[in-house]
Parts: C-alpha cells; sequence; structure tokens
C-alpha cells in the first residue's frame, strides 16, 4: 500500500516533467545543432538588413541537379535532414533557406510578410550561389511558398513538389477573420504541450512517436527564451501572410512539370478551431484535395501515401523519397 501511494505521490511530476525537461532555445536557434554547415547571406529587405540561414550541400559526385527544400510554417530547415542525405547520395545538389523569420534567420521586429517577399528571398539566394535551374520542393506552407516562386520565376523553376503543402483551399471563405493582434496572444499562449496537441490532431491524426515529438520540442524549446514575444510576432505576421494570400487560384497557371506527394491522413487546415464541428468535417481533407489539386494544375503527377499524416517525409520516408527521386531523374 505504502508503495502505491509513494507512487501516486510522484506520478504527476512523472507526467509533466517532459515539458520541464525541453531545452530552451534563442532567437536564433544559436545552441541548436543543424545537420550540415549553415551559412548565411546579407539581405535587404523593407527597410533593414537580415540573414537569412542556409544549408548548401553539394555532393562528390554533383549531378549538375539541383534541389531546394522549403520548409514549412512551424518548421525550419533541420528536418530535412534524411531527405538531403538521401538526395545528394543520388548526386543532387540540395540547397536548404531558413526564411526570414524562421530556424537560424532574422527574426524581424517589423515585417511585412508575403510569400512574394519569401520568394524573392530565395530568389536571390539561389543568385548568390549562382544557381539558375532548379526542382522547388516545398512542404506545408512551403508548398504556398515553392508555387509562388514557380509562377514567379518559372525560367528557374525546372519542376516543382507539392509536399502535403497547405493552401490547398481557401480558408478566408468559411473561417472569421482575426486580427494580427489575436494570433499574437495565441502564440504567447503556446507551450509543449499545446503544440503536440495540435500537431498530434491534425498533422498525424492522433498518432504519436519519438520521431515526431523532437520536432514538437524544437517549436516548444523557444517559447521558455525570453524573446519568445519576438518569435510570436513573427509567427502571429506569417499566419495572417497564410490566411489571406491563397495561392489556389492560380494553380492552373503553373507551368512546371509538378510532382504532387499527398500524406492521405492529413487534416492540417487554419482556422479549424474557430468554425463549427459541422464546417471542421470539410476542411483539411487531403485524400480529396490531393486529387482535387492535380487536376487543377497542369502536367502534374499525384503520389499518394496511404496511412500517412501531414509529413510524408518524416512518417513515411520510403513512401516518400522513392516517388521522388524517380520524378528528379525523369
Amino acid at each position: 500500500m505504502k508503495i502505491i501511494k509513494l507512487l501516486l505521490l510522484f506520478f504527476p511530476v512523472f507526467c509533466f516533467s517532459q515539458e520541464g525537461n525541453i531545452k530552451s532555445l534563442d532567437i536564433n536557434l544559436t545552441n541548436y545543432e543543424y545537420p550540415f554547415p549553415v551559412k548565411f547571406i546579407e539581405i535587404s529587405n523593407q527597410r533593414q538588413s537580415l540573414k537569412m540561414a542556409y544549408m548548401d550541400i553539394i555532393p562528390e559526385k554533383y549531378n549538375k541537379k539541383n534541389i531546394v527544400l522549403l520548409h514549412g510554417k512551424n518548421f525550419n530547415g533541420a528536418y530535412w535532414e534524411t531527405t538531403i542525405r538521401a538526395l545528394t547520395k543520388e548526386g543532387f545538389r540540395v540547397i536548404v533557406p531558413d526564411q526570414i523569420g524562421f530556424g537560424k534567420s532574422t527574426k524581424p521586429d517589423n515585417f511585412q510578410y508575403t510569400f512574394q517577399q519569401l520568394a524573392e528571398n530565395t530568389k536571390k539566394l539561389l543568385d548568390h550561389l549562382g544557381v539558375e535551374k532548379t526542382t522547388i520542393l516545398g512542404h506545408s506552407m512551403g508548398g504556398m511558398l515553392a508555387s509562388r516562386f514557380a509562377l514567379m520565376y518559372p525560367e528557374t523553376t525546372e519542376k516543382l513538389v507539392l509536399e502535403n503543402p497547405i493552401g490547398l483551399e481557401d480558408w478566408k471563405l468559411v473561417v472569421p477573420y482575426k486580427p494580427v493582434d489575436w494570433w499574437y496572444e495565441s502564440e504567447l499562449k503556446q507551450n509543449y504541450q499545446a503544440i503536440k496537441k495540435y500537431q498530434m490532431e491534425n498533422y498525424y491524426d492522433g498518432k504519436w512517436n519519438a520521431d515526431f515529438q523532437k520536432w514538437a520540442e524544437l517549436s516548444a524549446g523557444w517559447t521558455s527564451a525570453p524573446d519568445y514575444n519576438r518569435v510570436a510576432w513573427n509567427s502571429a505576421l506569417l499566419y495572417d501572410m497564410i490566411f489571406t494570400q491563397p495561392v489556389v487560384y492560380e494553380f492552373k497557371n503553373i507551368k512546371s512539370p509538378t510532382l504532387l506527394i499527398i500524406g492521405t491522413r492529413d487534416k492540417t487546415a487554419l482556422g479549424k478551431n474557430l468554425v463549427s464541428e459541422e464546417v471542421k468535417k470539410t476542411m483539411g481533407n487531403y485524400a480529396e484535395l490531393g486529387k482535387k489539386t492535380q487536376k487543377a494544375i497542369p502536367n502534374s503527377k499525384l503520389v499518394e501515401v496511404p496511412n500517412t499524416g501531414h509529413l510524408p517525409h518524416i512518417e513515411s520516408f520510403d513512401q516518400f523519397i522513392k516517388p521522388l527521386i524517380v520524378f528528379l531523374k525523369q
């Protein structure tokens, strides 16, 4: 009986110790190591000088083909590690930027975020590296950015790959608008448990494992930092960008050969917590959205990854990388 009482006494501590052990990360992730060397390019935007971080991995047996990997809203370039290793093994040069406001890049005090601005910054990086043609691969929010890049720079975009991109539907048609200040207050309330709950419900459809936890912990590491308010403010500005700047109406204008890789268990959609249960059921249905998007984009191919959520390159790597490499070599 005494042993049971002792277990009950310490059980709450055990349950919540995980959050207490989350490593606190500074605003530019200087205390978080990326899988490959990180370099920086100075970019002048909106009357300020900003640093854009990137990894540029050139294999020994370079096949003269390039690919840019664009991260999602709640991620940074580090989560592409396994993908980078597989692609460089096949001879591809892999370029992985952290967009302004993300990862190791500058978090401005004030910034007017647009997908056009982020696309232009990415183009400046490619010009800096002397890369004239490349495949552009975007995941999640990176898929919206990749689409915008392909529309702005068709001559640079040799091929386009969209991995569970968000923005396949126009949420502002059904979700009430919330101002940036509302998003900011919401972000200030974030912690590990809230981040895990959101990702588990939306990204992984209720499933969870150690691989998923790693990236939730990375996001949570910022929430205990002294200057987290600046991270939260940039995040709020980015939510407003995503919500108000859909690319779905312009898919028909994409000229590059396109591959859609869609985890069909994905339920990600912006603003689900602001609508009724009835409306919520109609949002983020990737099993339907993938097919609809493939019909909208000319010269596109759809690869569905069954029993997989928002991150095929994390959750079902083999089913993600094999069709990607085939497409890149065509």
